[in-house]
């Protein structure tokens, strides 16, 4: 854990007091416009997927928790129309403070400070509709964050988020180096990073549930209608792999550190010169993708 000087004593690297927002706005694409714009249209299908599930409604009242830079936020004000309503919601102050500044006079937002798992904030029954987008993921508590979004639900209210269920990815591909491709000659580096990572970023909370729990919490905190479309993709081959400098400069989630930093930590120079010149010469073979996501959408259903 970082100490209160935003250092992680693992790594020397001083860091934003707010890992959440450095890893939005820098830390996720290494500061890099092209590695952004290949990430944008992946975001882009998260955002309306996640939309289009909620059943939006002119003049509902929408609660995007773990709201981030407003990717779903934004995305439902288009389409609510000037009578909607968005409360952002997030545990990072300085997120809150980025969608506030890009959200301008628009008097339709609203900003909470909230965790998941404790949305005292918002009354009962406040709201139409809750979205998440990669949230439940980081938390330890789960099923109390279903118990916070069925309770600010109004009946007949609608939930919808996604997930990634990276449990699927530990299961099937363990020793991956986040995706990038399997090395030749340097396989013994790979596991040394990849130890260093789960070791840096609570591996155990990031793979701690899968789509069945998803639905079980769903159904015990009393949401009808449950609906669950899982995808997985298996070793299917995906865009090139390029700009391993780039890369190094990323953060796969929040809890992790930079590529980069973990190879420092990990890996003698010789090594690190070994990995290089290895993941270099990848660079064109198409990445094999291994990956699981769900989104869940139901319905706080009236009492009778």
């Amino acid at each position: 854990m970082a100490n209160r000087r935003g250092v992680d004593p693992r790594y020397g690297e001083p860091m934003s007091t707010d890992r959440w927002a450095s890893w939005l706005l820098t830390r996720r694409d290494g500061g890099s416009a092209a590695m952004r714009g290949r990430h944008a249209p992946g975001l882009e299908a998260f955002r309306d997927g996640v939309l289009d599930r909620a059943d939006l409604e002119p003049g509902d009242t929408v609660l995007d928790v773990g709201c981030g830079t407003g990717l779903i936020a934004f995305g439902a004000l288009e389409r609510l129309g000037p009578d909607g309503r968005v409360i952002f919601s997030d545990i990072s102050q300085d997120l809150l403070d980025e969608c506030r500044r890009r959200a301008g006079d628009d008097d339709r937002c609203r900003f909470v400070r909230a965790d998941a798992s404790d949305l005292s904030a918002i009354p009962d029954g406040e709201v139409d509709v809750v979205t998440t987008r990669s949230v439940l993921i980081y938390s330890e508590q789960r099923a109390a964050a279903f118990a916070e979004f069925h309770r600010v639900l109004r009946p007949g209210g609608r939930l919808s988020i996604f997930e990634p269920i990276n449990r699927f990815l530990a299961e099937y591909r363990p020793g991956h180096l986040f995706g990038t491709p399997l090395t030749t000659g340097a396989d013994d580096l790979v596991a040394k990073v990849v130890a260093a990572f789960r070791s840096a970023s609570r591996d155990d909370v990031l793979v701690g549930f899968d789509e069945r729990d998803l639905l079980d919490w769903a159904h015990r905190t009393g949401f009808g209608a449950v609906e669950l479309d899982y995808r997985a993709q298996l070793d299917v081959p995906g865009e090139p792999f390029a700009d391993w400098e780039g890369l190094k400069r990323t953060a796969p989630n929040p809890l992790a550190p930079t590529y980069g930093e973990a190879i420092e930590a990990a890996l003698t120079p010789a090594e690190r010169e070994r990995l290089d010149a290895a993941m270099t010469a990848l660079e064109g073979t198409p990445v094999r993708r291994t990956l699981a996501v769900a989104y869940l959408r139901a319905v706080k259903e009236p009492v009778k």
